[in-house]
Order: C-alpha cells, then structure tokens, then sequence
C-alpha cells in the first residue's frame, strides 16, 4: 500500500509501506476514502517540531471497514466509518467522562507509542485502527459521495472548533470573537453560530476566508491584527471585550490577543496546538476576572452529536476544503496550505473512488 511519510522538514513523500495486518482481536482496517492535512501536520513539515526519522503522518480519515478483529462487536465489515484523530477505547475512566484524548489505552496516529501498535498515518490507502469499537463511529448506511467532505472534518476540525465554543460556554445570545482563519477557527465561527451566539467576530485577512466565515454565521469581520485588532474589537463590544473568545491558533501571539479581546469575566476557549510558546499573564487574568479552559479537543466525544446535523445537511462545515487533490499529490498539498494558496486540502487515495467498496452497514462480519 502506498502512504505519506514525512522525512524532515518540506519533505513528505507517498511511499510504499506494508499493510497494516490485524493483531489483537479489537481492531480493524479501514480503507481511507477521503483524508485530509491538518494545520498541526504543518510544524513538523516547517521544522518547529523536529522529525529524528522518517515517518508515518496525517490523523484524519473516513473509510470503509475491510477486516474487524475476532473481538470487535459494534463496527462490521462494510460499514463507512469516521475515525477521530486519535485511537481511543470509549471504555475507560476517562472517555465516559468527556475526555477521550486522555483515554489510557489509547494512542495517536503516526507516533511509535506501545511498539508501533500505533504507527499507522491516516494519509495513506489503509489504515489499522487499535480500538475499532471505541474509536470508529459507522453512518447510517452509506452517505452520498457529496457528504464525505463534511463527514471527514468530523474527525477533527468541526469537532475541535466545537470543542473552543463549548470550552468558552458559548451560548444563546452571548458574543464571541474567533482568533485564527484556518479550518479549526472557521468551523469555530460555524459552532458559535449552531450554539445561538448573537454576534459573532471572526479576525481574519485574507477574503477568501472572510466569505467562508461570512458564510458560517460571522456578523462582523475584523482584519486588524496586535493592538489594533484589540482596540477594534472592543470598540464593537461598547469598550468592553466579548462575552466568549475562541482562540484557535496556539502561539503567544494569539493567546494574548484572545485573552485581551475577552471582557472582564469573559472566558477563552483554547484549541490551537501550543507550537510558539504562549503563556498565561496570571496577573492580568486575576485582575480580569478572565478564564481559560479549553486544550487537545475530545472530538470522539461529540461525533455523534454532530453527525445526523451533518448527514441532513443543518451542519455543513464541508467549504473549509477548497481544494482536493488525489493521494499521489500529497507534497502539493502540504505545500498549498504551507503557502496560505488553500485553507484545508482534501486528500483522495486515487486508486479508490468515493463509493468503492462501500457496503450498507451491518453486512457480514470478518471475525
């Protein structure tokens, strides 16, 4: 099978690697369908998180299901899944309780954690998942190929831009300014308005952006960056700041713009990846009255809750993809969005169409 492998930085090349052979009785292979790059995927590939060899990458995926283990009772052959960006049982303390990227039997796409049960990229034709009961969540049947890009941002730019809206307590007729443009804040203006917020601020520059935030609920749009984006903001909001502030980002930068558009007593909801060294000004914060809460977004957790809004088209957060490119032109896409030339690049393995192999869910099982 072929699959991206990231080298160093600028680097990432589709190699042939072994295909992933089920080992534990839990798990499955999947048959990528659509995947997708990530912006977290960009700091090994610029080099802010140095690559020491030659491996798997990607985390986002939907497919369809090849093999299931002997043990696995809810996911069956055929079924077309949605795999968040992590492995995760759904089983234990920490799963029921909300957080299931701190699931402890769990693990990552791509990483070498618990001797390379969890090598496998989700940039690549297959993929084993670990805990294919706990991780996969099956569609109702097969979707119709115009949903699949909708469907794959459930495996983690929806569901994390959720997670900064929910983090901030967003909610009816509370307002809310979104730092960051990319997919992750996009969808952030997409769930603040599914959430009833009354006014919605999106910080962007680039227009292209700006009409896809436009489009998902964002009542006003404010391109000024440092204090200029701080004093425009909180003219808007009477001098003040806004009740809730979704900072999707991860630098210093934008955590102390989030945390300085926040009014006294607002709260941050933060979900960018923390490359850039951010940190919490306590005394300004005290002072404030402001909070933060928010991190590594439990996407798994809200799938459900997302997908039928998703399948009967009340949520399409699908336009974050403006651009698609086949498998074989990964190192473009990684370029693209390195570039700003695409917001978030849709990857599809060119060997497999979008409905290949797709079987309606609960066909006969492989135990």
């Amino acid at each position: 099978m072929r699959a991206a492998v990231i080298h160093g930085e600028r680097d990432v090349r589709l190699e042939e690697v072994p295909d992933p052979v089920l080992s534990t009785g839990g798990d499955a292979i999947v048959r990528v369908v659509a995947a997708c790059v990530c912006g977290s995927d960009l700091w090994p590939y610029r080099g802010v998180t140095p690559v020491q060899e030659p491996r798997r990458i990607g985390h986002e995926f939907v497919g369809v299901v090849e093999a299931v283990g002997e043990h696995v009772e809810r996911i069956r052959v055929g079924d077309f899944v949605i795999a968040p960006f992590y492995d995760c049982d759904m089983t234990c303390e920490n799963c029921p309780n909300g957080i299931s990227t701190s699931c402890l039997n769990g693990g990552w796409w791509g990483s070498d954690d618990r001797m390379g049960a969890f090598a496998d990229g989700g940039q690549g034709e297959l993929v084993r998942v670990p805990h294919a009961d706990g991780s996969l969540v099956a569609t109702p049947g097969t979707p119709a190929p115009e949903l699949i890009p909708g469907l794959l941002t459930l495996s983690d730019v929806a569901g994390t831009g959720h997670h900064a809206a929910v983090s901030a307590g967003v909610g009816p007729g509370t307002t809310v300014v979104v730092v960051g443009d990319g997919a992750v804040g996009l969808c952030a203006v997409l769930a603040a308005k599914r959430l009833g917020a009354e006014r919605i601020v999106a910080m962007s520059r680039h227009e292209d952006r700006q009409a896809i935030a436009t489009r998902f609920g964002a009542t006003d749009i404010v391109a000024e960056r440092g204090d200029a984006g701080i004093a425009r903001v909180t003219e808007l909001f009477g001098g003040i700041g806004a009740d809730c502030v979704l900072e999707c980002v991860g630098t210093k930068e934008s955590m102390d713009q989030a945390l300085r558009t926040a009014r006294p007593g607002g709260t941050v909801g933060f979900v960018g990846v923390p490359n850039g060294g951010p940190e919490l000004p306590l005394g300004f914060m005290f002072s404030n009255n402001v909070g933060v809460n928010g991190g590594v977004a439990p996407v798994r957790n809200y799938i459900e809750d997302l997908l039928p809004e998703v399948l009967d088209g009340r949520l399409d957060p699908s336009p974050v993809f403006d651009l698609q490119l086949p498998l074989d032109q990964v190192a473009e896409a990684y370029a693209a969005m390195d570039e700003r030339r695409a917001v978030k690049v849709l990857l599809r393995p060119d060997r497999v169409s979008p409905a290949a192999g797709h079987a309606p869910s609960g066909g006969a099982p492989s135990r």
